[in-house]
């Protein structure tokens, strides 16, 4: 079964780091397209962080500059380097990608928690 998981989060203090990880079927990573989104408490999910299969990348202007997304093909996995974390950078993040025929697929989430 394709799935999508995610880890990596946690507790940071202003400032701080995190790197996110999103793990992919085999099947479907090295074709694919993988974008982050996170949501917020109350609020709903926004766009994060785009990486192509080609590696081209594309990021939301809130994160430009701090943010990192990257891809180990060999690995299967999706990276989210995240520094400078502002307490506005709290939520859970989520990874994604679009099956053949278009459906999303979604992982479970990771928590990311800045604390001022």
């Amino acid at each position: 079964q394709v799935q999508l998981v995610e880890s990596g989060g946690g507790l940071v203090q202003v400032g701080g780091s995190l790197r996110l990880s999103c793990a992919a079927s085999g099947s479907i990573f090295s074709i694919n397209a993988f974008r982050w989104y996170r949501q917020a408490p109350g609020k709903g999910r926004e766009f994060v962080a785009l990486i192509n299969s080609d590696g081209s990348t594309t990021y939301a202007d809130s994160v430009k500059g701090r943010f990192t997304i990257s891809r180990d093909n060999g690995k299967n996995t999706v990276y989210l380097q995240m520094n400078s974390l502002k307490p506005e950078d709290t939520g859970v993040y989520y990874c994604h990608t679009f099956l053949k025929g278009g459906s999303d697929l979604w992982g479970q989430g990771t928590q990311v928690t800045v604390s001022s």
